[in-house]
């Protein structure tokens, strides 16, 4: 998924929008996969989750370097995972964080289409978090109103929200298991568990493209 992610990413940059729609859909259909793996741990009863759950130590999916280097590909920055990617040495989370995120090359892109974007939003460094803005809203209106004019800047603000949509649905779908298996206890890895995921399960990746349809 992060290839595709990359892939996507790379062509924005090139200002092919349509190669990376379709880097963007093959993305989404890791995502769906992913999601499906759930069902797998619903079919156990809590019993026969604790009785091998000591195996897991202290491994964390989404305390690891390949899901926060997804998160950062597609985004979410937040200064404390941003340095914690540098004090823990991981070389590609760096490498990762030197770049533009997939939304901060969506709005590099629009910026040469002529369209109005903050220059804080395209001149801003690479490790930065995206600061939701209204004038992005702005820009996602203008190309929703008439989107035959902008159909390839339409088509890839749908991908994009597909890919959030997914994901979010997975962080969904992983609280709603944790707290089928485990309840209010601390997460593998000595993360909060449920609480954690409650909190993360509000954050939106690409956040004008969900704002911005209350004023459509």
């Amino acid at each position: 998924m992060y290839d595709d992610l990359d892939q996507a990413r790379q062509a924005l940059q090139k200002d092919d929008a349509v190669g990376a729609c379709v880097a963007l859909m093959r993305a989404t259909r890791t995502q769906r996969v992913l999601v499906a793996c759930w069902e797998s741990m619903n079919g156990m009863s809590v019993d026969e989750f604790v009785a091998f759950r000591h195996v897991l130590n202290d491994a964390s999916g989404v305390q690891s370097f390949a899901y926060r280097g997804l998160e950062f590909a597609m985004g979410n920055r937040p200064p404390h995972h941003v340095e914690s990617a540098y004090a823990d040495g991981y070389k590609s989370l760096r490498i990762e964080l030197s770049k533009p995120s997939v939304y901060d090359a969506t709005l590099a892109y629009l910026a040469r289409r002529g369209f109005v974007v903050p220059a804080r939003c395209v001149e801003k460094v690479p490790w930065q978090q995206h600061e939701p803005d209204p004038l992005i809203e702005d820009v996602w209106l203008e190309i929703y109103h008439d989107p035959h004019k902008y159909s390839d800047e339409h088509r890839l603000a749908e991908s994009l929200l597909e890919v959030a949509y997914q994901f979010s649905y997975w962080r969904g779908a992983h609280l709603l298991v944790v707290e089928r298996m485990i309840g209010g206890k601390s997460g593998t890895g000595g993360s909060d568990g449920a609480s954690w995921l409650r909190e993360i399960n509000e954050h939106r990746f690409f956040p004008e493209l969900w704002t911005f349809r209350t004023r459509l």
